[in-house]
């Protein structure tokens, strides 16, 4: 039986693999819009390191979006799993932002950035949002689908 923590752990980390191809593709095909492995590296005092920034990207979007998620996925006021990772991801955009705002750098957003780069942000973490709530129900239901010993309680 897996826990709801690592069924969020491994939905994010698959969303956020889905995302940054994504951002690949926005990186690889003339950058419309600033980078978000470079928006996070500036925003944690490393600009110009996009290893950190995507490692960062990463840590933030398996670790720690993905275990919040597992823990309250049931007390988000929606019916489908994807709208659920999706409001759980605009959620986290907004604070985010908010983050940003109050306390980064006020160059965070430089270059190309202005309302195009909040608008491509907000887009993918809909879709994170979306590809993370989805794989996390199909995760549950593997569960409860599967065999359970004799006498056993079934998962959630």
């Amino acid at each position: 039986m897996m826990s709801r923590v690592k069924k969020g752990i491994i939905a994010g980390f698959i969303a956020t693999v889905v995302v940054s191809v994504l951002e690949l593709g926005n990186m690889l095909l003339g950058q419309m819009f600033d980078p978000f492995p470079s928006v996070v590296a500036r925003l944690f005092g490393m600009p110009g390191n996009l290893a950190a920034g995507w490692a960062l990207h990463f840590i933030v979007g398996s670790l720690i979006l993905g275990s919040l998620f597992g823990i309250i996925h049931e007390r988000i006021p929606t019916r489908t799993p994807e709208t659920k990772g999706i409001l759980f991801a605009v959620a986290a955009w907004v604070a985010m932002m908010l983050f940003i705002t109050m306390i980064g750098d006020p160059r965070t957003f430089t270059g190309s950035a202005g309302f195009g780069t909040f608008g491509w942000m907000l887009v993918t973490h809909m879709v994170y949002g979306g590809v993370m709530g989805n794989l996390y129900a199909r995760l549950v239901a593997r569960e409860k689908r599967g065999a359970a010993p004799i006498g056993a309680a079934p998962a959630h």
